[in-house]
């Protein structure tokens, strides 16, 4: 009965033992790509939760040999119009073609263009984004997985590790969790202050200003920072705005999706700005300039005397709230036709 009893004890702790590495290895799998999920999920509309899960199912937590191999991170295999590299790997057939990819984030981005492009998963994303159960059982219904068991492990998944929270994050219902690294100051001794004060005024530009995740205000406006490549139709029916209004509000033109990590504005912006005057900076546009102050961009034209095409130089001021008055100096137009990024997020 004592050998019995041992026996049972050593079978306990080991099943405990492999149960915690497993644990352990979920959360560093979380943690390494919760910010990608957050990104993709911003851009396409693939809730953060359900992409976590099933990068864990599909990759055992990141160690199959299918991830390591191909950093295919979804099991999705070649079809007939894959043109990038595969690698061969057994699954439901021995020997099946399945996408390999540069980076672990090229499979993230390609697991949201393969839902999001394919007629078979658009009925997704009318649900609910943070509706995890409906989507995991909606994947299965789709044909995503032939596991019958699928959805449940998807499901159980988000529940134990809470990645629903990280699809709030991305809807800009929960804030992010914060960066615990202390902030350490450089020592600089008092003979170099002079000499470094004068160096960083003529070579250190201006960090580009932080925005955090989700929608905030500017100048009493609603506003929400995007990445590159975010659709607008998104946005739109995410925040309950009609898609003609984004880009009336934003004054820009009709297109499918961000072409640069930008600020988009979900309100009319003011016809004056929070301030009085702007330094124009190198590099910037009047639309740019426009949007960093949630002015609108006639407005800010007809403060400073600017007729459409027309910019002001680097170094000119700028009136935000009162006409200007004189008539400041113009750029040359080849100098201002690139279009700065604003800035970034916080997540």
């Amino acid at each position: 009965m004592q050998k019995l009893k041992f026996t049972v004890l050593v079978l306990l702790l080991a099943v405990s033992s492999t149960y915690a590495q497993n644990s352990e290895l979920i959360r560093k799998y979380i943690e390494t790509y919760k910010e990608i999920a957050i990104e993709e999920m911003q851009r396409t509309g693939v809730p953060a939760s359900i992409k976590l899960a099933q990068g864990i199912f599909e990759t055992t937590a990141g160690t199959s040999d299918l991830v390591t191999r191909s950093s295919n991170h979804f099991g999705i295999k070649c079809k007939s119009n894959w043109t990038g590299e595969s690698v061969r790997h057994d699954d439901d057939l021995r020997q099946e073609c399945f996408r390999k990819y540069p980076s672990a984030q090229d499979s993230y981005r390609d697991h949201s263009n393969f839902l999001r492009q394919n007629s078979r998963y658009a009925f997704l994303f009318d649900l609910d984004p943070t509706d995890y159960r409906g989507w995991a059982f909606g994947l299965k219904k789709a044909g995503y997985a032939t596991n019958t068991r699928y959805p449940v492990a998807l499901i159980k998944i988000i529940e134990d590790y809470n990645l629903n929270d990280y699809s709030l994050v991305a809807l800009g219902k929960k804030a992010p969790e914060k960066d615990s690294e202390p902030i350490i100051a450089a020592s600089v001794s008092t003979e170099e202050t002079n000499e470094a004060n004068v160096i960083s005024e003529e070579i250190i530009a201006e960090p580009a200003p932080s925005y955090p995740s989700g929608v905030f205000k500017i100048h009493d406006t609603k506003v929400v920072f995007v990445l590159k490549g975010t659709s607008y139709l998104f946005l739109a029916k995410l925040h309950d705005v009609d898609l003609s209004k984004i880009f009336e509000f934003n004054e820009i033109s009709r297109t499918e999706s961000a072409e640069y990590d930008q600020l988009v504005y979900l309100q009319r912006k003011r016809k004056t700005g929070p301030q009085e005057f702007h330094v124009v900076k190198p590099g910037e546009t009047l639309h740019c300039i426009a949007q960093q102050f949630a002015i609108r961009l006639e407005s800010l034209r007809e403060l400073n005397w600017l007729k459409e095409g027309e910019m002001p130089a680097a170094g000119e001021k700028l009136s935000l709230q009162s006409k200007s008055a004189s008539i400041p100096k113009l750029a040359v137009k080849e100098k201002y036709t690139l279009v700065p990024k604003p800035g970034k997020s916080t997540n």
